[in-house]
């Protein structure tokens, strides 16, 4: 059995989770949903815009699990973005309401099976590491009762006027070359800049600012930055893969700073079909790497310490 079939053997509970939640995203491209642009501001989502976080501990959820929850606080009507375990409920005085059902959300980790220690050992080459994913169950604040009134409150709504300022700042903050001109939004690998439309060009101009961290999101993988692999063409399946990042990264961007866009046009549904039909993990890998990129760019804003500790004929571009 060569080393390669050895580490396979015990993944087939891991490899479910992974065919769980491309299922399902699968499933929402196909209905004509885009899993991380939601209707936030409708009477379809009683939750304002937010990224999720554990309402015990006070941090994000990052990767796959925005989406998964974000997703749940649609389906079920939540009126909040706040999260907890079980357990979690108990240790703060409250617990979960007799007969709620909770959301399933994953932990990424990685494992060493005994056979790779032992051929390490035999070799001297580094043991290979197997990354999988834990399964949890988290439930919203609103499935509760009795929980402290600071984590059941929820967050108002930010303020519009303060968007396009905070935005502004974000962008000059990052370094990244920034042109506003032309009629196409894109980043250039080859000369690290991004060229974004002005707002005008935008029938509805809070779009402009997703469209300028989507490109931001893209630059993010500079050598210099986050290291990603730009090198896919138009049509690849590469290409298609670093789309998703970036329409992910942005759609996190856009939570954590209040900006409710309109829904996109999926220009690039088809080629997200083939990339997540043919790779289980794609998607979580996608949402992992947007959530890195996200974090980056945001690590710009002024207060980022406090609130989230945590063309043609010329070089190629991606859009």
């Amino acid at each position: 059995m060569s080393r390669h079939d050895r580490r396979t053997c015990p993944g087939s509970d891991r490899a479910s989770l992974y065919d769980d939640i491309t299922s399902k995203i699968i499933a929402e491209l196909k209905a004509g949903r885009v899993p991380w642009v939601q209707p936030w501001g409708t009477a379809t989502a009683k939750a304002s815009l937010a990224m999720p976080r554990n309402a015990a501990t006070g941090r994000r959820y990052s990767g796959i699990n925005v989406l998964i929850l974000w997703g749940a606080v649609i389906e079920h009507g939540f009126p909040g973005q706040s999260w907890l375990t079980f357990r979690q409920a108990l240790s703060l005085g409250g617990h979960v309401r007799k007969g709620e059902r909770g959301t399933t959300v994953v932990y990424a980790d990685r494992f060493t099976p005994e056979d790779e220690k032992r051929h390490a050992r035999e070799t001297g080459e580094d043991a290979a590491t197997i990354p999988f994913l834990k399964r949890f169950t988290a439930f919203n604040a609103a499935q509760c009762e009795n929980l402290p009134e600071d984590v059941a409150a929820l967050s108002p709504p930010p303020l519009p006027d303060l968007i396009e300022p905070k935005v502004e700042a974000l962008i000059k903050a990052t370094g990244i070359a920034f042109h506003i001109g032309g009629d196409r939004a894109f980043y250039v690998p080859a000369h690290d800049y991004v060229q974004v439309p002005p707002p005008k060009a935008y029938f509805e101009p809070i779009n402009w600012h997703r469209t300028a961290l989507h490109e931001l999101g893209h630059a993010t993988g500079h050598p210099t930055r986050l290291n990603r692999d730009l090198s896919g063409s138009y049509g690849t399946k590469a290409y298609a893969f670093e789309e998703l990042i970036a329409e992910i990264s942005a759609a996190f961007c856009c939570a954590s700073l209040g900006i409710v866009p309109t829904v996109r046009h999926a220009d690039y549904i088809a080629s997200w079909f083939d990339v997540l039909r043919e790779d289980n993990r794609a998607i979580v890998r996608a949402a992992s790497a947007a959530s890195k990129a996200a974090d980056f760019i945001l690590s710009f804003l002024p207060d980022a310490g406090a609130s989230d500790a945590a063309a043609a004929g010329g070089p190629r571009a991606i859009v």
